[in-house]
């Protein structure tokens, strides 16, 4: 996993999912499913395009080196880039490059995806520290979406609108994603629905159930299990069992926290599932009533502890109400798709992040809630409704006193991450995607030179290291790639911004510049072009005897794939906030939203320094706006001076 070198670099993958493809909102996805449906060129869509989407690339040796020696730039030294320019240009002459680049090139006319097996297994499977935060994402739903419904209630209604997505995927006529007309890939979706993540050593495995074998939910409430059937359940019928299945797990009482076992570590889960199928037969029933189920339905037996959505966000994403040691995975199972509702009927999604990355995801959840708003999910399934009486079955594990023990040690562990970490939904209410626009610039940089400006403010004008999520599901078996959002010129307009004596119009012609190379890498990224899944899989081709080349050795390569800041985009009306865990001990996770008129951010690190952060967001948020208007005004005069 080049752990010493670039741990840092592939765990902001893990915990940076990709949402830079605007989806579909849900009226539109199901009027075109039934066009589709009723008649035009695919009945099912799908997967219909998969064989003329185009394989990843590999790009020139010359092209990645080129943009790897402009990204290290402004984290080093003159003397420092001298000295790792001579290591590229070394390398560039050996003929180890050309032979690594000729393996690289003939095992992408092999496979699918010369990527795909290696990034699954290294940034994903082989990842061995505990899922949530270093893996595991959440969606914070909108607050009062439930509309006066009890939580049994808008419990029901988000399972019948999950089941009419997993319908559409099963059946192949859901739509599939397009960017500028042409379809993305679409064959994450298959590993979406009764999906599970499994430990095992030295690597865990994903295991997918067929879709007659995970036609149930698992909900859990107090800790326990129930096994409900959803196919073709009524809404009036989901709320009936529901409710038995808060009824009796309130008369019983909280259970052993089985699924706290999911937070541990893999290889200390490995081990404590492996003897908790040992106990009994019963056991390898249990779990995989649990593993098959299309997901996990978590009843909460909390309210919403605030309409706060950082202490909101807590409970999506740790089964805890605040970053203390108490109640922390309570009613949660980490290695699989959740939807928390609590007893306010508020909810939320926490996604297991490594089978699928977040646009399949963002759009199941999109899909559900826009189509509930809207009316656009029969409820009560007025054609093929199955009139059986619903039964929740109660699924049970035998413990031993060696279970006991490792659910002890898996929480207490869990809590001592947790209580190092902040977690905050940020907001600002004073600039959004219309000021942007009204600029002349592209929002998703401009978020990005926040992030910047923010970062220099608190470090001395110095750049961060970071990383920005772009998706390549252009391409087959696409996942991601990272957008070097530090530069030459956002450096140079952060030292601007910070310094006095520099006038307004100045530090807008340095932003624009800034936005402009941001825009092109990210293009660049996006196509399959950017510098580190390359140099990933130059590295990965080194065959016994053959030595690293110095140039990934050297101290600059190591220190700019270490992302301070991993940070990744969504917008959707239907979320609150959204986040994911920091990727180096003193970093950020940096998860961020741009609104009309707003700009949110979803921060979590254990540096003891997300206060600051937030704050300087806010500043170089209120700055930048201010600045851009100044210097939009002073234009203006000017222009109407010379009329």
């Amino acid at each position: 996993m080049f752990r010493s070198v670039t741990r840092s670099s592939i765990a902001s993958q893990v915990k940076a999912p990709s949402f830079h493809t605007k989806m579909p909102a849900a009226a539109r996805s199901l009027s075109s499913t039934a066009s589709r449906a009723n008649g035009s060129s695919s009945d099912k869509p799908l997967y219909a395009s998969q064989a003329s989407i185009p394989k990843l690339p590999v790009p020139s040796l010359s092209s990645t080196f080129h943009k790897y020696l402009e990204t290290i730039q402004p984290h080093i030294t003159p003397e420092e880039f001298a000295h790792s320019k001579s290591l590229v240009n070394q390398f560039l002459d050996s003929s180890l490059s050309n032979t690594l680049q000729a393996r690289l090139e003939g095992r992408a006319a092999e496979k699918e995806s010369w990527l795909s097996e290696w990034w699954n297994e290294a940034a994903y499977m082989g990842y061995r520290d505990s899922i949530v935060p270093n893996v595991n994402y959440f969606y914070l739903h909108k607050k009062g979406l439930a509309k006066g419904k009890s939580q049994t209630e808008r419990a029901a209604e988000l399972i019948r609108g999950v089941r009419d997505f997993r319908d559409l995927v099963v059946s192949e006529k859901l739509e599939p994603e397009k960017v500028k007309g042409k379809p993305l890939c679409t064959e994450s979706y298959k590993q979406m629905f009764g999906a599970t993540r499994v430990p095992t050593t030295p690597a865990d495995t994903a295991v997918v159930y067929p879709a007659d074998k995970a036609e149930h939910v698992i909900v859990m409430r107090k800790n326990r299990f129930f096994k409900l059937d959803t196919t073709g359940r009524s809404a009036s019928d989901l709320t009936k069992a529901l409710n038995e299945i808060k009824q009796k797990a309130d008369s019983q009482g909280d259970a052993l926290p089985i699924g706290a076992l999911t937070v541990d570590t893999r290889d200390a889960w490995t081990e404590s599932r492996r003897h908790l199928l040992s106990i009994s037969p019963k056991n390898v029933e249990s779990i995989q009533a649990v593993e098959s189920a299309i997901l996990i339905v978590n009843l909460d037996d909390q309210a919403s502890p605030s309409s706060d959505g950082s202490a909101r966000s807590w409970n999506i994403y740790t089964g805890g109400q605040d970053n203390s040691a108490a109640g922390k995975a309570r009613n949660r199972w980490f290695d699989k798709h959740q939807l928390v509702i609590d007893e306010n009927a508020e909810s939320g999604f926490n996604g297991e992040h490594s089978m699928l990355d977040g646009t399949p995801t963002l759009r199941m959840n999109e899909f559900v809630l826009s189509a509930l708003e809207k009316g656009k999910i029969d409820l009560e399934v007025s054609s093929g409704r199955n009139s059986t009486p619903l039964k929740p079955e109660e699924i049970v594990f035998e413990t031993d006193s060696t279970t006991e023990g490792h659910i002890k040690t898996a929480i207490d562990n869990f809590s001592k991450i947790v209580a190092e970490h902040e977690l905050i939904i940020a907001q600002y209410n004073e600039c959004g995607k219309n000021d942007m626009k009204a600029h002349k610039t592209s929002p998703d940089a401009w978020m990005q030179m926040t992030k910047q400006l923010a970062y220099g403010k608190m470090h001395n004008g110095q750049p961060a290291v970071t990383y920005e999520s772009a998706q390549t599901r252009k391409f087959k078996l696409g996942r991601t790639e990272v957008i070097r959002s530090a530069s030459n010129e956002s450096k140079a307009f952060v030292q601007a911004m910070l310094k006095e004596g520099v006038s307004d119009a100045e530090r807008a012609k340095l932003l624009k510049a800034a936005a402009n190379r941001h825009v092109q890498y990210s293009a660049w990224a996006a196509d399959g072009q950017g510098v580190d899944r390359h140099m990933f899989g130059l590295r990965k081709l080194l065959r016994n005897g053959e030595e690293m080349p110095e140039v990934f050795k050297d101290p600059a390569f190591s220190k700019t794939s270490s992302w301070t800041l991993s940070t990744s985009q969504l917008g959707s009306d239907y979320l609150d906030g959204w986040g994911y865990g920091e990727v180096v001990p003193d970093g950020w996770g940096l998860s961020y939203s741009i609104g009309n008129d707003f700009m949110r951010w979803g921060i979590m690190t254990k540096n003891g320094r997300g206060k600051e952060l937030e704050e300087a967001l806010y500043w170089a948020a209120k700055e930048m706006k201010r600045m851009m208007d100044s210097a939009a005004a002073a234009s203006g005069e000017t222009a109407a001076a010379k009329l």
